[in-house]
């Protein structure tokens, strides 16, 4: 087998395993057609103990040094325009804000990635899509949480 199609084999091989482990993780739930709504479950994986199920605050909420914000005003606070750049990047975590001082919320991306590697067999372009679906869908999440 030539050089170029042995490794397109081989990443071919690795994105079907990494779909199968996916597909596999995900249960029976995908083969029954219901719904699945991702960013909510990583939200109440990840978010819910600091930010509370509406997303003003939970239990941990008042142990926090700094005041977790409402993540039902975002959009109100931000001249009724949702601001999707910050919320992902402050989910994502990886990327240093200047001026924004130490960070305080958990790094989301730095964990996702980390599990993703274990799943995708540390090939880092379907690990890096994996971080950002998840990510992806726990901004919409937090935007749908918004109220006016």
């Amino acid at each position: 087998m030539g050089g170029g199609l042995k490794v397109a084999v081989q990443l071919w091989v690795r994105r079907g395993a990494a779909a199968l482990v996916f597909v596999t993780a995900a249960g029976p739930g995908l083969s029954h057609g219901a719904d699945i709504d991702v960013g909510r479950q990583e939200y109440e994986v990840n978010c819910i103990a600091c930010h509370g199920e509406d997303g003003k605050g939970g239990t941990y909420a008042a142990m926090l040094t700094v005041p977790v914000p409402d993540l039902t005003t975002l959009s109100r606070r931000n001249g009724g325009v949702f601001p999707y750049h910050r919320v992902h990047r402050s989910i994502d975590g990886r990327e240093v804000l200047r001026g924004h001082g130490p960070r305080d919320m958990p790094i989301w991306g730095r964990d996702y990635l980390a599990k993703a590697e274990e799943a995708f067999f540390g090939y880092s372009l379907s690990a890096e899509g994996f971080v950002r679906s998840r990510i992806l869908a726990l901004v919409d999440y937090v935007h749908r949480l918004q109220r006016d």
